[in-house]
């Protein structure tokens, strides 16, 4: 009889420990694959240039309804106020304006394009185009194998030809035709937006 019991016993503790080992194998799984799925990097980037904080709005916006990483171009030498004044033609954006080939430097973290086949480019309009510092941007910057979205901001003027300027100077990647926003852009338009571009 002590032997069966025995038997029995030790019947049972087999059991309880490979149950044990099933379910840490389980948890094991479980976790691992929540891991990955929280280390995912989306293929998707939002890049911009803001000097007032109205692109970057709109920007946060389209990379948190898109879940896309976000890029600011940030100026090697920042602009000021009075770098800003479009009134004026000794400023500093009137003059890189008037100038075709003027290429403010970016400072900042420099970043590579080659995991993201979707890019949104976003930037301020000055003097009816692009602000030289985009230029600057997509001529250093293989956009091979990129869908490339322009959007702007701006108090009335339109995107006009300056998504256009920006494919021909960057030689690469498929451009859409982009879209300009009012600084007050709500998400719901900005996915309206969006959901247009994926029909």
């Amino acid at each position: 009889m002590k032997v069966v019991t025995r038997i029995i016993t030790l019947a049972i503790g087999v059991c309880l420990i490979l149950s044990l080992s099933a379910c840490g194998k389980t948890q094991t799984k479980s976790k691992n694959s929540t891991e990955q799925a929280q280390t995912a990097v989306s293929d998707a980037l939002v890049v911009y240039f803001s000097a007032t904080g109205t692109t970057k709005g709109a920007a946060e916006k389209i990379a948190a309804i898109i879940n896309a990483d976000l890029y600011e171009i940030v100026p090697a030498e920042p602009y000021s106020e009075e770098d800003l004044n479009y009134n004026d033609d000794e400023s500093r954006t009137s003059i890189e304006m008037n100038d075709p080939k003027a290429r403010p430097e970016i400072g900042g973290k420099a970043i590579s394009l080659e995991e993201y086949s979707v890019v949104y480019l976003g930037y301020p309009i000055w003097h009816g185009d692009a602000p030289r510092i985009m230029s600057t941007f997509v001529e250093n910057h293989d956009f091979n194998g990129i869908t490339v979205i322009p959007f702007c901001t701006s108090g009335g003027s339109g995107l006009g030809e300056s998504g256009s300027h920006l494919a021909k100077q960057a030689g690469s990647g498929s451009w859409l035709a982009g879209e300009r926003f009012g600084g007050s852009v709500t998400e719901k338009e900005l996915q309206s937006w969006i959901d247009g571009l994926q029909r």
